[in-house]
């Protein structure tokens, strides 16, 4: 009896403590959820606010260059029919203004979903802005400052959506004008250079216009830390996954009826059993092979669709023109100044001579991506002295270089490589030193770099350079004529 009522005083404890247990992290969710997001909303505010700038910015730039370019072809359209030329122009430069004033002016006051590609992060922010929202208790009920961030991330967010979506109708917009343009210039045989050029800089413009809004949705879609933290926190929550459920995006193309999944809402519905059953029965009267004909043609459509899908993408890029099957578009133009730099550190060793000891050249640098195969940069080094020999070994300051360089891409992940240096090749004791061009010598290079991807927090990417430097035959003391390089980049 007593042994009983110990193992009955034990399972209550545990029982006990287990609600506790649950009742702490409850509360420890509780408190996280309700002090966390006063961050989150103001790095929202920043992050919606630079990208609805850069989207305005942009749009009205590219409206501008729009308008001119009909007005040059105008001009010269005029010359071979002007009454034609003139009704196809007329009042183009008026929507052109009307546009650039719109998405300036859009406060996101009527709401507009984005359309294109489901973008994921995009519609768990604005439902999480949308239940705390209606659910202030989370974000702490008497804090009106906290409130008031809440409204404030949400007019931000549905601004910036607006103009995406007023970016979205002037695309239709470009697509018209340009297809307005091409039937009319498919009437005549023989138009002269600057007419078709100009054609051809219509379609450059609404190709980079779309991939510059495709850039800043995914940009807009990409999640720092804090907002993954805050969205790991709010998907805890019962509650904000039911909202997410019957508000999200994907809810308004899927409409989930009322009692989805129950016994009641599946009478009737066909099992995969009774599916494949009733497939096997239709194939059985067509002999033993209408199983495997039928697999054939299934693959055959497969690589027929594919086949499709390739030739889209590489005439059109999935957001570009088909109407300029030659044009090589360039991904790094649509990206921000500190998107295309390439900072980077790289080391090189040179052996001893007679004339100077062991160094070792410690580097970094800084690129520009001109295009996706071409980058130039500059960079400079510390020339550090090892000594000797193991023996003899002794750090000094051996002296400086000056670099530029360019990386072309040949194939895959190998580069030729190029670059004009100056080297110092003794120590900089002062600032006439480096003034004194006489002490600097010069160094030509040209060579292969190899890259290899690293999975790495800090660096993405490794080089490998073999160069060859062929002013080095020119030097008194020759330096030395191939060099190696090891670099990463960031």
């Amino acid at each position: 009896m007593l042994s009983l009522k110990c193992l009955l005083c034990l399972l209550a404890g545990m029982l006990l403590f287990r609600t506790i247990s649950h009742g702490q992290v409850a509360d420890s969710l509780t408190e996280k959820v309700i002090r966390f997001p006063a961050r989150l909303f103001s790095r929202i505010q920043g992050k919606t606010a630079s990208l609805d700038r850069q989207l305005a910015r942009q749009t009205d730039k590219m409206l501008e260059r729009m308008a001119r370019r009909e007005e040059r072809l105008r001009r010269r359209l005029s010359r071979i029919d002007s009454a034609s030329a003139q009704r196809l122009f007329a009042g183009s430069a008026e929507q052109y203004a009307a546009l650039a004033r719109s998405i300036v002016m859009d406060s996101g006051s009527v709401a507009i979903p984005l359309s294109g590609e489901y973008l994921p992060y995009v519609d768990s922010l604005k439902g999480s802005l949308f239940f705390l929202q209606q659910n202030p208790q989370w974000v702490g009920a008497a804090s009106p400052t906290q409130l008031a961030q809440v409204q404030g991330s949400m007019a931000q967010f549905q601004q910036l959506q607006a103009k995406l979506g007023d970016a979205d109708q002037i695309k239709a917009f470009i697509r018209q004008r340009k297809e307005a343009i091409k039937q009319y210039l498919s009437r005549y045989t023989n138009l002269p250079p600057g007419i078709a050029g100009e054609y051809q800089g219509l379609n450059r413009e609404a190709y980079y216009y779309a991939e510059q809004v495709r850039e800043y949705k995914q940009l807009l879609n990409d999640p720092d830390r804090l907002e993954k933290k805050a969205l790991s926190l709010l998907g805890q929550l019962p509650a904000f996954r039911q909202f997410m459920k019957n508000n999200g995006q994907l809810a308004g193309l899927f409409g989930v009826p009322a009692g989805y999944g129950s016994p009641t809402a599946l009478a009737g519905l066909q099992t995969r059993d009774q599916v494949t059953q009733a497939i096997q029965s239709q194939l059985a009267t067509g002999g033993q092979g209408a199983l495997s004909a039928l697999h054939q043609n299934l693959q055959s459509a497969e690589q027929q669709l594919d086949g499709f899908k390739d030739k889209l993408n590489h005439l059109g890029s999935g957001s570009g023109d088909i109407d300029m099957p030659n044009f090589k578009p360039n991904g790094q133009r649509t990206k921000s100044l500190w998107r295309r730099l390439e900072a980077g550190v790289n080391l090189q060793t040179s052996r001893t001579n007679r004339y100077y000891p062991n160094v070792l050249d410690l580097g970094g640098s800084l690129g520009y991506r001109l295009t996706d195969k071409s980058t130039i940069g500059v960079g400079t080094s510390l020339k550090i002295g090892l000594g000797s020999d193991f023996r003899h070994m002794a750090l000094t300051a051996s002296g400086a270089s000056l670099r530029s360089y360019v990386d072309i891409v040949l194939k895959g992940s190998f580069f030729a490589s190029g670059g004009l240096e100056y080297n110092h090749t003794s120590a900089l004791r002062s600032y006439q030193d480096i003034r004194r061009l006489s002490g600097w010598t010069t160094s030509g290079l040209i060579g292969i770099t190899k890259t290899v991807s690293v999975k790495s927090r800090v660096f993405k990417k490794t080089k490998l350079s073999l160069l060859w430097d062929f002013l080095s035959y020119r030097q008194r003391p020759q330096t030395p004529a191939i060099v190696y390089r090891l670099g990463y980049s960031f």
